[in-house]
C-alpha cells in the first residue's frame, strides 16, 4: 500500500510538469492554430537558463527561486519577438510552412544551447529548503516533489482565473472556439496571438526551469517532452487548458504504475496507444469540442498556386543523364550523399502524395520509413533471406503497416488525422525500441550491407537511381491518373464527393497504403546504404524532416519533394562542413526560406511562370 502512494504521488508530481507545458502548447494552437514544434524547446532553455542564473546571481539561498521566476520572463520575452518577429509575417500562408519555421526555430535553440552550455549533460542545482525527504507510510518521498504537488493546483487555479475572470481570458477561450468571429468584432488578432504566445511559452519556460533541480539537462530533452506533450493535449482536447490538465494527470499515473506492472515491451507504448484510442473513439479529446472552424492545418493545404509548370521532356533527360555520370567523377562519399538524397526523395516524394494530393497532413511518416528499413535487415538477418529479396519485399512490410494504421487514421480529418498518424509511429518506434529480442532494441541491427555484386558504391547508386526513378515515376502516374484527381477533389469537397457516390474513405486508404510502400522502399534504400537500421529512423524528428523536405520543395508539385530533399540534405553537408553548429545555421537558412517563398522553392517557380505567362498573354 505504501508503494502504491508513493508511485501515485510521483506521477502526480510528474503531472504537474506536463501540465504546465501541455497547457501553454494547448492555448497556443487554440487560438493560433499554430502546431508548436519549437514549444519543447522553450522549455529545453528555461531549464539551462534557470540553472545558470540559480549559480549566478548573488542572492545566497534566494538565488534558486529568483532564477526559477526570471528564466520563465526571458523565455516568454523570446517567444514574443519570435512571433512578432517571423511568424506574424506568414500568418497568411499556409499553417503548415508555420510548422516548417516553428522546426527552424527547434534547430536553432537546440544549437544555442549547445553553444552556451555544451554537449555533456548538466545536473540542476538542490532548492534550498526542498532538498530532503519526508517519510509517508515507512517510504521516502522528495520534498521538492510534495511543493510541486501544492503549487500544482495553485497555478491551474490561477490559470482557470486568468481565463474565466479577465476580459483577456474571455477573449482568449472566445479566439478558442471562433477566431475570425472575436476579429469581426473589433479585436486586434495581431496582439491577441502575441499574447497567447507569450503566455503558452512562459507556461512552457515555468515549467523547464522547475524541473531543473529533478532531471539531468540535455540538449534532446526538448524532444522528448515535446513528444508526450501532444499524447497531452490529444488525450485532453486540443485548445483545452483543463482538458491539458486531466490529460497529464491520466499520462502521469499511467506512467508511474506502468514501470511497477507493464512488460518492458510496453512501457514506452502504452502512453501512445492511449493516445490512439481517445483519437478513434472520441477524436476531439476528453474535454475538448468537435472542430467546426476551417481554418485548420488540413485546409490550408487547398491553397495550391497557380500555374503549372510542365518542363519539356529533354529537362528531364538531362537530369536523369547527369544522375548516371555523375558518380563516374565524384569521390566516393559524394556518391553515398547521393544515395542518401534517392532515399530521402522516395520518403518525401510519398509523403507528398498524401500532403500534397490527398490533403491528409502525417505527422508520423517515418514509420513507413523504419519498417522499411526494418523490413529489409530482418528479411534478411532473421528469415535468412538474399539481399534482392529481402531489398524487394521490404516495401510490403511497409504497405502493410500503412493500410493496418490507415484504417483508422482516414477515418479523422485535420490535425486529428495527423495526431492519430504520430500516435501509430510512435507506437512502432517504441516497439521496435524496446523488443530486444527481435529488432536489437536501441542496438538496432547491424551488418546489413549489399549483395557482394551490389557491394560497391557505384553499382549501389545505380540500384538506388533505379528504384528512385521508377517509384517517383509511378508517383508521378498515380498522381496524374483518375484515382490521382478523386484524391484532389476528395482534398478540396470531401462533402460534394460523397453526395455524388465517391467513397472517400477507400480513396484515401489506398493512397495511405501507396504512400507506406514507397516510403518503404526509400527506407530499404537507406538501410543498405548506411549497413545498419535504428529505431530513430521510426523517430517524430524524422517524420519532421521529411515534411519539411515536402514543405521546402513545395507541398503541390511531385517535384518538391526530390528537390526539397537534395536541398536539405546538401545544406545539411555544406553546413556541416564548415561549422559545428550546423543545425543553427540550417535553421537560419529555413527561416529564410519559408519568409522568402512561403510556397515552396517549386511552388515560386510556379508562379513566377504563371505571372510571366499571364504577362505575355
Amino acid at each position: 500500500m505504501a508503494l502504491f502512494i508513493v508511485q501515485l504521488l510521483t506521477g502526480l508530481a510528474n503531472a504537474m510538469f506536463l501540465f504546465l507545458v501541455a497547457s501553454g502548447l494547448s492555448l497556443i494552437f487554440g487560438v493560433t492554430r499554430i502546431v508548436n514544434f519549437a514549444h519543447g524547446s522553450f522549455y529545453m532553455l528555461a531549464a539551462y537558463l534557470a540553472s545558470s542564473l540559480a549559480a549566478a546571481l548573488p542572492l545566497g539561498p534566494a538565488s534558486f527561486y529568483a532564477a526559477v521566476v526570471l528564466a520563465p520572463l526571458g523565455v516568454a520575452l523570446l517567444g514574443g519577438l519570435i512571433e512578432v518577429c517571423l511568424l506574424r509575417r506568414i500568418y497568411r500562408a499556409p499553417e503548415l510552412y508555420q510548422v516548417l519555421l516553428t522546426f527552424a526555430v527547434v534547430l536553432v535553440i537546440g544549437d544555442a544551447v549547445k553553444f552556451f552550455w555544451g554537449t555533456e549533460n548538466r545536473t540542476g542545482p538542490s532548492p534550498p529548503g526542498l532538498s530532503g525527504s519526508v517519510p509517508i507510510l515507512g517510504q521516502l518521498f522528495p520534498t521538492y516533489d510534495l511543493a510541486i504537488l501544492l503549487l500544482g493546483p495553485l497555478l491551474a487555479l490561477g490559470l482557470w482565473w486568468v481565463l474565466h475572470r479577465t476580459r483577456w481570458g474571455i477573449l482568449i477561450r472566445a479566439a478558442t472556439s471562433d477566431r475570425e468571429m472575436v476579429g469581426a468584432l473589433g479585436v486586434n488578432q495581431a496582439w491577441l496571438f502575441t499574447g497567447v504566445f507569450v503566455l503558452g511559452t512562459w507556461l512552457a519556460g515555468l515549467a523547464g526551469a522547475l524541473q531543473m533541480p529533478r532531471v539531468a539537462l540535455t540538449t534532446v530533452m526538448d524532444s522528448t517532452v515535446i513528444v508526450e506533450t501532444f499524447v497531452v493535449v490529444v488525450i485532453g482536447g486540443m485548445g483545452s487548458a483543463f482538458g491539458a490538465l486531466l490529460g497529464a494527470v491520466l499520462i502521469g499515473v499511467l506512467q508511474a504504475f506502468g514501470i511497477l506492472w507493464l512488460p518492458r515491451e510496453f512501457q514506452l507504448a502504452i502512453i501512445f496507444i492511449l493516445m490512439a484510442a481517445v483519437l478513434i473513439l472520441r477524436p476531439w479529446g476528453l474535454l475538448g469540442r468537435p472542430e467546426t472552424e476551417s481554418g485548420t492545418a488540413g485546409e490550408a493545404l487547398r491553397r495550391e498556386v497557380g500555374g503549372r509548370l510542365r518542363p519539356p521532356r529533354w529537362v528531364w533527360a538531362g537530369i536523369l543523364l547527369a544522375l548516371m555520370v555523375l558518380p563516374s567523377l565524384l569521390p566516393t562519399f559524394y556518391v553515398w550523399v547521393l544515395v542518401e538524397i534517392l532515399a530521402f526523395a522516395l520518403f518525401a516524394g510519398s509523403l507528398q502524395l498524401l500532403v500534397g494530393t490527398g490533403g491528409m497532413l502525417s505527422f508520423g511518416h517515418a514509420a513507413y520509413f523504419g519498417l522499411g528499413a526494418y523490413g529489409a535487415a530482418l528479411l534478411m538477418k532473421q528469415a535468412a533471406l538474399p539481399m534482392p529479396v529481402a531489398f524487394l519485399l521490404a516495401p510490403l512490410v511497409a504497405a502493410a503497416a500503412a493500410l493496418f494504421f490507415g484504417a483508422f487514421c482516414v477515418r479523422l480529418s485535420g490535425v486529428y488525422f495527423a495526431m492519430l498518424t504520430l500516435a501509430f509511429a510512435q507506437i512502432a518506434f517504441a516497439v521496435v525500441h524496446q523488443w530486444y529480442d527481435f529488432t536489437g532494441g536501441d542496438n538496432g541491427i547491424l551488418g546489413v550491407w549489399p549483395a557482394a555484386s551490389l557491394a560497391a558504391p557505384v553499382r549501389y547508386y545505380y540500384l538506388a537511381l533505379l528504384a528512385a526513378v521508377c517509384g517517383l515515376s509511378a508517383l508521378w502516374r498515380v498522381t496524374g491518373s483518375p484515382f490521382g484527381y478523386t484524391l484532389r477533389a476528395a482534398r478540396d469537397h470531401p462533402r460534394r464527393c460523397q453526395a455524388v457516390g465517391v467513397n472517400v474513405r477507400s480513396h484515401r486508404l489506398l493512397a495511405f497504403g501507396v504512400a507506406g510502400f514507397f516510403a518503404g522502399l526509400g527506407g530499404a534504400v537507406f538501410a543498405f546504404a548506411k549497413g545498419s537500421v535504428f529505431p530513430d529512423y521510426l523517430s517524430m524528428p524524422m517524420s519532421v524532416q521529411s515534411l519539411v523536405m515536402v514543405l521546402l520543395g513545395g507541398i503541390h508539385a511531385l517535384a518538391g519533394a526530390p528537390v526539397g530533399a537534395a536541398v536539405y540534405k546538401l545544406l545539411d553537408i555544406v553546413i556541416t562542413k564548415y561549422t559545428g553548429y550546423w543545425q543553427a545555421v540550417l535553421g537560419g537558412i529555413l527561416v529564410f526560406l519559408v519568409v522568402a517563398f512561403p510556397h515552396g522553392l517549386v511552388g515560386f517557380v510556379q508562379a513566377r511562370w504563371a505571372r510571366m505567362r499571364a504577362s505575355l498573354g
